[in-house]
């Protein structure tokens, strides 16, 4: 499957796209979104990061060492960060090929895939209920009176509070990790 999405992409299959959009959109719009930006913004911001995407991978050189969607996250980071830091003046998508705008995307792709990675392993070491609760929130974007409801929480400070009960469990983790690196 992951195979002819890729071979359908290069291909330009607008099946593909719609697959991609489908499944990846709302991270993106998320992304913008809590970044100063707009549902239009993450729609050209998409849109940009399909163009990059399938040039990458018409390029004689490309391997696909991360997920599809670490590939579409780190590009739209990308391409919104240089938005953002060029605002005031429209950036034509011809202007990306400049300097080292590929050098930087492959740069995120592999801070993303570290983190990625990072996470999987912290999330399989803090409870089961507070790994569900931080996907819920974090990567499928619910709400806060969404989980509320769902977990069954009484009240929103209740919601709240177990949220930055579980992101503890995971500092603590990390923190742990950290000082077992510094020791050896």
């Amino acid at each position: 499957m992951k195979d002819s999405l890729l071979d359908d992409l290069k291909g330009e299959n607008n099946f593909a796209f719609g697959t991609l959009y489908q499944n990846h959109f709302d991270t993106v719009k998320y992304f913008v979104l809590k970044n100063n930006g707009s549902t239009d913004d993450a729609d050209d911001v998409f849109q940009d990061t399909m163009l990059v995407l399938v040039e990458k991978m018409r390029m004689d050189n490309f391997v696909l060492t991360a997920s599809i969607k670490t590939y579409i996250v780190a590009i739209s980071k990308n391409i919104w960060f240089k938005k953002l830091r060029n605002a005031g003046r429209e950036i034509a998508f011809e202007n990306m090929h400049e300097s080292n705008f590929y050098e930087e995307i492959n740069i995120d792709i592999e801070r993303e895939k570290t983190y990625a990675d990072k996470m999987k392993g912290y999330m399989l070491k803090i409870t089961d209920h507070c790994s569900r609760l931080i996907n819920d929130l974090f990567y499928k974007g619910k709400e806060l009176a969404e989980i509320q409801t769902q977990y069954g929480y009484t009240t929103r400070h209740n919601a709240v509070n177990q949220k930055h009960k579980c992101i503890s469990q995971i500092r603590k983790i990390k923190e742990q990790e950290e000082k077992q690196k510094n020791n050896l």
